[in-house]
């Protein structure tokens, strides 16, 4: 019975946060009040304060911790192997993707943006999604190293981070101009080292 409830529980709490994640790219963290998550996932509001006893800010954290989980397996299956050129090119490819389809609604963005320093618990996941990302595409780039596919001077974390740094940056320009081309440039600038001139190789 304890299992039962247990799992029944668990899927309610799940319900609720990925309810609130897809009305949050939809129109934005700001503007998504815990009425609207209650009448998406047909909760009542004495569920929501049981799992969110912090209400809103509770779930906002849940949210993001939801939204890390999303950016990483959105890069899956080429993040986790990037030991080859090709993978390397599949894997920009599916970044791209990703971002056309979010548009100029980025959900990490937007709650970032509005949790600000005011949630130490919110900037210990985004931190915590960052050094998860950046350890992938590190064991990517030595991995070509050892392959023996680029020089092997080339520097594994700052190549790494200027990759990551290259993402980042360009879904900003995104989600300020709609235009992609930002992101495209900046990252196959950032991949050159690896690829040579990727852009002409997709």
């Amino acid at each position: 019975m304890t299992m039962r409830t247990t799992a029944r529980g668990a899927a309610t709490r799940q319900r609720l946060v990925s309810g609130a994640a897809l009305l949050m790219r939809e129109q934005g963290a700001a503007v998504t009040n815990l009425d609207q998550v209650l009448r998406a996932t047909s909760t009542s509001k004495s569920q929501l304060f049981h799992y969110f006893p912090d209400g809103r800010a509770g779930l906002l954290v849940a949210v993001t911790s939801y939204e890390v989980e999303q950016v990483i397996e959105a890069q899956r299956p080429h993040l986790d192997d990037l030991s080859t050129a090709k993978s390397w090119r599949e894997w920009r490819g599916g970044v791209l993707r990703h971002y056309v389809e979010l548009g100029e609604r980025c959900p990490m963005g937007s709650l970032t943006s509005e949790l600000g320093t005011s949630s130490p618990e919110a900037r210990n996941i985004v931190n915590g999604l960052y050094d998860r990302w950046e350890g992938a595409l590190m064991a990517g780039v030595q991995a070509m190293i050892v392959n023996g596919a680029v020089r092997p001077d080339l520097p594994v974390r700052d190549t790494a981070r200027s990759i990551l740094t290259a993402v980042q940056g360009g879904v900003v320009m995104l989600r300020a101009t709609g235009r992609l081309s930002y992101l495209e440039t900046t990252l196959d600038t950032t991949l050159e080292p690896l690829l040579g001139t990727p852009r002409a190789a997709a």
